[in-house]
């Protein structure tokens, strides 16, 4: 799925905390691909970084894919075509909530 355009449904919005872990705060937007399944059964995860202001829903490329040694879901990376961030960028941004796995990123270096 690296460097393929999908469209996130945000369900935790920039400004917003994890509905069952209080202390988990989003400072960035956060939902699912519908119709697009994971591991866990569930739709599939994604981060929307690039964008600074809470949304409903953003269409962008998959830059990185996070995967997740010690859980069986992965997290995708989503951000606008024309973005681009490092490894070491991802996960600063993502660490509010991947901090509690080991894992690895996996990044997008096609062209267009």
């Amino acid at each position: 799925m690296l460097g393929k355009f999908v469209t996130v449904t945000v369900d935790r919005p920039l400004g917003s905390y994890h509905p069952k872990h209080k202390d988990i705060y989003y400072s960035l937007n956060y939902g699912y691909i519908p119709g697009i399944f994971a591991a866990d059964g569930e739709e599939q995860d994604a981060y929307i970084l690039g964008i600074n202001e809470p949304v409903k829903e953003f269409t962008g490329k998959v830059v990185a894919i996070i995967h997740r040694f010690d859980d069986v879901e992965e997290k995708w990376v989503v951000a606008p075509e024309s973005a681009c961030f490092t490894k070491e960028e991802i996960t600063k941004l993502v660490a509010f909530q991947e901090h509690y796995f080991q894992t690895e990123i996996r990044m997008y270096h096609g062209g267009a």
